[in-house]
């Protein structure tokens, strides 16, 4: 499979080489969190003379007699140089029974440099802290950019790029297929084998078809306000008789294993955030094609989903902004940096288009505001609103 350098993601680690936190690498499954492994390790070796690696890869048949904790603690340690550099590198940590007993003790005697990668349903952002008792650097993964996308293929023409990333996805694994239908079939397994049955596992789930619709209903239903309570009255009203507790216990199974993020709301008249309905978006888009199929493309919900991971990429705490009864798709926050945006399909016709910008301009402070939209042209200004095409965004 061919490989590109994911430089940001590379330079974040770079950064916190030498640091005494715990480096854990999360994402979604199959995003890419090894081969970042192993390019971060390719750079080490190629920067530091002094470097002694320990590399474990849990996946690989000669690592199985270190699945216990002791095994894994005295083998690392047995494997420690004086006056030398000493790295620590451990893939699929979970296949460790006890693992952060080894992890924990590795890290209190100060030699070693560590860095984790886990499945997501048992080494969870939400657990860190409980599993680890020294401080984590968490190092976020996401399936691969509209960016990343233009570079793997070496494409030209961002706008025709995007025709076609908009269908595949970030899933980089099923690029090596050439049918679409097996693309497909690939995500499909993706979530279905390695996120929905780490998730059952972990939680012990016995209500699995419940499980699937809920995550049926939500790839359905990108985008849109929802919440526990509606998605329970939703299938209760089909007789069935779902406690909406449980279903918002399932809903956070889903985002703990990173298949969905949540994107709270937030009054921008207020300043404050609202408890009320969230906005549910995938980790990849093509997760729903492969699961749901494709008869229903609804195209402004998948660039929606598309700006969501962008921002989460990017680094931004993102919401769903409502002004007097108004939705302002996207307001993004970083530090001191605020963004409202906008986003549809085609604003080409005039009543599209003023109805999209009608929200942003009931803003009153100085904050920048965006509409994005496929325009296949250069952007513009309009009353202060830019007005950018996806494709340029995404590649800014």
């Amino acid at each position: 499979m061919k490989l590109i350098e994911r430089t940001d993601y590379l330079n974040k680690m770079i950064s916190v080489i030498g640091t005494p936190d715990i480096k854990v690498i999360t994402g979604v499954r199959r995003c890419g969190k090894s081969k970042l492994l192993e390019a971060f390790i390719s750079y080490i070796k190629k920067t530091n003379d002094n470097a002694n690696f320990i590399h474990i890869n849990f996946n690989l048949p000669e690592y199985e007699e270190l699945a216990e904790h002791k095994a894994l603690y005295n083998y690392i340690n047995s494997k420690y140089k004086e006056n030398a550099d000493n790295f620590i590198f451990i893939d699929e940590i979970q296949m460790c029974s006890d693992f952060e007993k080894a992890i924990n003790g590795l890290h209190a005697s100060e030699k070693y440099d560590i860095y984790i990668t886990g499945s997501n349903a048992f080494l969870l952002s939400s657990d860190l802290a409980t599993l680890f008792t020294g401080r984590t650097f968490e190092i976020k993964v996401y399936p691969f950019s509209f960016a990343e996308y233009v570079r793997y293929f070496g494409y030209s023409d961002i706008y025709a790029a995007f025709d076609k990333y908009a269908i595949e996805g970030g899933m980089s694994g099923s690029y090596v297929y050439k049918d679409q239908e097996a693309k497909y079939d690939y995500i499909a397994e993706v979530f279905n084998t390695l996120i929905v049955r780490d998730i059952r596992s972990k939680y012990k789930i016995r209500n699995t078809a419940l499980m699937d619709r809920l995550s049926d209903f939500l790839m359905d239903n990108i985008s849109n306000l929802t919440s526990a309570r509606s998605i329970a009255e939703t299938f209760n009203s089909n007789k069935d008789n779902i406690n909406h507790k449980t279903i918002g216990t399932y809903m956070q199974y889903l985002c703990n294993a990173f298949a969905f993020y949540k994107i709270r709301r937030y009054d921008i008249k207020g300043k404050k955030y609202l408890s009320s309905n969230e906005k549910y978006y995938l980790s990849d888009h093509s997760f729903r094609y492969a699961k749901l199929g494709t008869k229903n493309m609804d195209h402004g919900r998948i660039l929606e989903n598309i700006i969501a991971i962008e921002l989460l990429r990017r680094g931004y705490e993102v919401y769903a902004g409502v002004l007097y009864k108004k939705e302002i798709d996207f307001v993004a926050i970083k530090r001191n940096e605020k963004v409202y945006i906008q986003v549809s399909d085609n604003i080409s016709d005039e009543k599209t288009f003023e109805r999209e910008v009608k929200p942003l301009l009931s803003i009153q402070d100085a904050y920048p505001k965006i509409l994005i939209a496929r325009t296949r042209h250069d952007a513009y200004q309009y009353e202060g609103i830019k007005i950018i095409d996806i494709a340029d965004w995404l590649i800014e």
